[in-house]
């Protein structure tokens, strides 16, 4: 098994390479304004650090969100290029999943990531391995109440601490948990992974103008 891990749906890029028991290569940035530029130079370098080549790969493992619109695409459709260019699966995994993994919080929590517009994504945990629940889109004040008492982990947690007291790292997402936690669930048998479909959870900011100026010739 190697296992190719990528996630661009927060301002993390990151990417990491998994033989099936442990990472052997990661890359890990952050710059919310250059996913485009910035993942498949990540990519090469990763590959290179582990010296192997891209079609080495047995499986790729892709974050598909929440997240804003444009990082997230980046990482999704180099994700699902990858998987048809190598004829390899691509496993789909909730971004909010690999942060759960990553902090090793036994008992239940929370993850909340930046989703501008004073929101943020978030979701509960009963442990690392487990969400309740689907991911949400919600104002901080609005869920202070239903999480008071938990820990949140994640950047939304650091931006809005007069609703997340108890806030815990990791502030931004790894490839590296995100891989780890798709090597497990594939030896356990392969389920639990999702399409590779970005999870939007609410539209674009970017928006296409509803009228359009008609120029007619002179």
């Amino acid at each position: 098994m190697l296992l190719l891990a990528v996630d661009t749906a927060t301002p993390a890029v990151t990417v990491a390479l998994h033989d099936g028991a442990r990472v052997i290569a990661e890359s890990h940035q952050v710059d919310a304004r250059r996913h485009g530029e910035l993942l498949l130079p990540a990519v090469d370098r990763v590959l290179r650090t582990a010296g192997l080549a891209l079609d080495a790969v047995t499986g790729i493992v892709v974050g598909v969100g929440p997240g804003p619109y444009t990082g997230l695409r980046v990482g999704l459709v180099t994700a699902v290029t990858f998987g048809s260019a190598l004829g390899v699966p691509v496993h789909g995994l909730c971004t909010l999943d690999g942060l759960a993994y990553a902090c090793g919080i036994e008992g239940p929590f929370a993850v909340a990531t930046d989703a501008r517009r004073k929101e943020v994504y978030w979701a509960r945990y009963a442990d690392a391995r487990t969400r309740i629940g689907e991911p949400s889109v919600d104002r901080p004040a609005e869920i202070a109440e239903e999480l008071a008492g938990l820990p949140v982990v994640g950047a939304g947690a650091r931006l809005y601490p007069e609703a997340f007291p108890d806030a815990r790292g990791p502030e931004h997402q790894s490839a590296s948990a995100l891989a780890a936690l798709a090597a497990e669930r594939i030896a356990a048998g392969g389920d639990g992974f999702l399409d590779p479909l970005p999870l939007y959870l609410r539209r674009p900011d970017a928006q296409v103008p509803k009228n359009y100026k008609v120029v007619t010739p002179q």
